[in-house]
């Protein structure tokens, strides 16, 4: 600061004075600069962004921001080079008063990532206020009989200084009257004073001019005078005196109106009217205390009347006069130190200021929420405040300074347990009792892509009639994301892959919003029994989140499918059923078998036999089984039935409704002399079931053997297979028809073996169930010309061993019962 009265050595004096400070770090985050008060603007006060360690080129794309805590705009920051200089003009006496220490506490903010610093300014004291008297001129009356040393209390001068630029020292003007008592450093409430060194004569001299010159310590001094005018008064020559020179009492603050404080008591060795003692205030007391105290002129009592406030005064001293009723009226003096005791007036005050809200729930651990600064205007322990949080947040108070504290997160978030927390935060002192005060600051969470579709249950069993309309909706699939907005945002695709040698998408869709899966075209469930798949959920998230859900659609049968007959012709196709029979044959006896096939499965596969009514109504001496359709005589034959019957059998399957099929059967009826060759044949047959017979135990035991090796083999095969070839897509669609021999009432007969491979992708294809009944009939053997399976039998109607017929099916068709029923059919052979 320039100050033109001091001239250009001044200058030269302030600028040497002027010392910036670049000091010390708190932690890690506080720096100490000083700059003189009244320095120009634009002076250096230090280089904030070198101290700080941040970067010149940093400090706009960072967001600095300087925030000087309601200090106005003192100070600024270049951000083209960092300085931190002075803005505006820096009163010290203005910010601090009489404050022993003044600083400017500084917050510094930047961004990516977030810090806060805290910086603190010194602002030095200079000599800029003179000392000043509390009046240009001080009228004393002093009568002439007083005598010599006799003391008269002067009003102090006050320097709005402090330290050595408030260190005063006074002078009075030459004269043969009076000397100056200034009292030492340990009795500063002593008052300054005149001391009578000659007696005075009013005669001689009435008024005497002196001048009280105070001069403080600063560079340059500074000077501040007052005129002493003393009237020399005439005769009363005991003036009053208290019985101390001071008095001390202690008050508290907030005191109610008409307190008492103390009772002074002053005494005059005179009588009459020059004893009597009027009880004052001094003259040059400050209009201040006489707001807030008063006197009792008679009784000397000292009454509070106006607010006692620490905050505003912590000491008020006061001067009292007791003057007399004489002529002239003689004054005695003394000084009231009335020292103000605080009491918790004030609650704390919290300034909060928050930081980059809503918070993500992925927020590190430490990160800045808010900033609180706490301000309580008491002093000593009612004035020291701690802060704290409503308990069970995941947020702590982290002190950074005196008064100030940074609200961090303390624990990891979750926006699907709790979306907002409503923080209390209370700061209270320590008073007795402690006031407090409460702020509350709401943190809303933001939601991140933490949280995958979820379906209810991983694998669901769909079930659908086969032959159902293109398109028909199956079944809708719903998955949950606990997440918000578009990271809950879910849409639904199928998993693609192949379906033998088809797309999955040509069988199924699924709709992307709704989860509704349809299917594409009719399912049939001779081509495909199982139908399993993944759909996808994927949610709107960045990344996305997804989870896959299984469906297993199994395609019901419906009865679709009427019997087909296995008759003579090229390759089993349509025809007459033609046979021999012999008219010697008894009641009972089998003579041709019908064998049909039903594509369906289960109840709708499930065949019978009925023999259609003659024509004509005659009766025939055949019948049919109703379930095995083996054609049987009722009776014996005679020659009266006809050579050649034409029977007409209706095979109908169990569905609902039931589908028929039916099957024409000739028998040529033959005399007994015409079958010799049949009987032959009968013969040759019946000594090779007995030759089979006397082995019976060896191929049971062989068969055992045998069919044990197989199942410990596939077992092998199929473990290997397993754990070395990668799973592979299943071929959907019916296999070769395989002839096999299955019976409800212990006889053969055919049946369509659907080699149906399960479309899961997962594991080798799995052949149907292929079961063995005992009391099995003759088994086909051999093909005849027309490409028609045709049992090998005897005269008596047995099945040669030589037509057994193994097929190789996987272990798992079998159990034991049905391996035992096989080989007692071996046995049989």
């Amino acid at each position: 600061m320039m100050y033109s009265s001091r001239g250009d050595q001044g200058d030269r004096d302030l600028l040497l004075l002027f010392i910036v400070l670049t000091a010390w770090e708190t932690g890690s985050s506080q720096v100490h600069y000083s700059v003189l008060e009244e320095a120009k603007h634009g002076t250096f006060v230090g280089h904030i962004a070198q101290d700080l360690r941040l970067e010149l080129a940093e400090l706009v794309p960072r967001l600095f921001q300087l925030d000087s805590k309601g200090r106005g705009e003192l100070l600024e920051v270049n951000l083209q080079n960092g300085i931190l200089f002075v803005n505006s003009r820096i009163d010290r006496e203005e910010l601090c008063g009489r404050s022993a220490e003044c600083s400017i506490h500084l917050e510094v903010i930047v961004d990516r990532p977030l810090q806060v610093f805290h910086v603190e300014v010194e602002v030095k004291d200079i000599n800029d206020n003179p000392p000043v008297f509390p009046g240009i001129q001080r009228n004393l009356f002093i009568a002439e009989s007083r005598p010599l040393d006799s003391r008269f209390p002067l009003e102090d001068a006050s320097d709005a200084d402090i330290g050595e630029n408030a260190l005063l020292t006074y002078r009075l003007s030459s004269n043969a009257y009076f000397s100056l008592d200034v009292p030492t450093t340990d009795q500063q409430v002593r008052p300054l004073g005149l001391v009578l060194r000659k007696p005075l004569d009013r005669e001689e001299s009435p008024e005497l001019h002196l001048v009280l010159t105070a001069t403080d310590r600063g560079k340059p001094e500074l000077t501040g005078t007052v005129q002493l005018l003393v009237k020399v008064l005439d005769a009363n020559d005991n003036a009053p005196a208290f019985d101390r020179t001071l008095y001390a009492v202690k008050l508290p603050e907030n005191v109610p109106n008409a307190t008492f404080v103390i009772k002074l008591n002053a005494s005059d060795l005179d009588e009459g009217l020059n004893g009597d003692i009027i009880y004052s205030f001094s003259s040059d007391v400050s209009p201040d205390i006489k707001c807030k105290f008063y006197i009792d002129p008679l009784s000397g009592k000292i009454i509070a009347i106006g607010h006692i406030d620490f905050e505003e005064s912590k000491v008020y001293k006061i001067p009292v006069e007791a003057i007399d009723k004489g002529l002239p009226p003689l004054a005695g003096h003394c000084t009231v130190l009335v020292e103000v005791m605080d009491t918790n007036d004030f609650a704390p005050e919290m300034i909060i200021k928050t930081l980059w809200l809503p918070v993500k729930e992925d927020a590190q651990l430490g990160t800045i929420i808010a900033l609180i600064s706490v301000i309580d205007q008491d002093s000593g322990a009612n004035g020291q405040v701690t802060c704290s949080l409503t308990p069970q947040v995941p947020f702590k108070l982290v002190s950074t300074f005196k008064n100030y504290y940074s609200m961090v997160l303390d624990s990891a978030l979750d926006r699907e347990r709790v979306a907002n927390y409503e923080v209390v935060v209370t700061a209270r002192d320590g008073g007795s009792p402690s006031l407090s005060a409460t702020a509350s600051v709401s943190v809303e969470v933001a939601d991140v892509n933490d949280n995958a579709p979820a379906f209810a249950q991983p694998e669901y069993t769909v079930l659908v009639k086969e032959n159902n309309p293109p398109g028909c909706h199956i079944f809708t699939v719903s998955a949950w994301d606990a997440d918000a907005q578009e990271n809950a945002l879910v849409s639904y695709s199928l998993v693609e892959r192949r379906v033998g040698e088809r797309a999955l998408s040509s069988y199924v869709s699924v709709h992307a919003e709704s989860g509704k899966v349809y299917a594409l075209q009719p399912l049939d469930h001779e081509e495909l029994e199982l139908l399993q798949f993944q759909v996808s959920a994927r949610d709107a998230g960045v990344p996305p989140l997804g989870s896959n859900v299984t469906l297993q659609v199994f395609v019901l049968d419906e009865n679709d499918n009427a019997p087909a007959l296995l008759l003579p012709g090229p390759g089993g196709g349509a025809g007459a059923l033609s046979q021999l029979v012999a008219r010697s044959v008894g009641a009972g006896h089998v003579v041709a078998k019908v064998r049909a096939v039903d594509a369906d499965s289960g109840y709708n596969a499930w065949l019978s036999y009925e023999l259609q009514p003659a024509v004509g109504g005659a009766r025939s001496p055949f019948r049919v089984g109703l379930y095995t359709g083996e054609i049987s005589t009722t009776r014996d034959l005679d020659e009266a039935d006809a050579p050649r019957q034409r029977l007409l059998v209706l095979v109908k399957d169990h569905g609902e409704p039931a589908l028929t099929a039916t099957a024409t059967v000739l028998l040529s009826l033959e005399d007994s002399g015409q079958a010799p060759k049949a009987s032959s044949r009968a013969s040759t047959g019946a000594a090779g079931a007995e030759a089979a017979l006397v082995d019976v135990n060896v191929y049971l035991i062989i068969a055992i053997c045998a069919v044990s090796s197989l199942l410990v083999l596939t077992l092998l095969l199929y473990t290997a297979l397993r754990c070395s070839a990668p799973p592979s897509e299943g071929a959907c669609g019916p296999g070769k028809p395989t002839l096999v021999c299955s019976s409800a009432v212990g006889s053969w007969s055919y049946s369509q073996q659907r080699r149906q491979r399960v479309c899961s992708g997962e594991g080798p294809p799995k052949a149907d169930l292929m079961a063995f009944s005992p009391s099995l009939p003759p088994c086909p053997g051999s093909v005849d010309g027309t490409g028609d399976p045709q049992a090998s039998l005897d005269s008596s109607g047995k099945v040669g061993c030589s037509s057994i017929l193994f097929v190789y099916v996987p272990y798992a068709t079998f159990t034991w019962a049905q391996v035992f029923d096989y080989v007692l059919w071996i046995k049989g052979c």
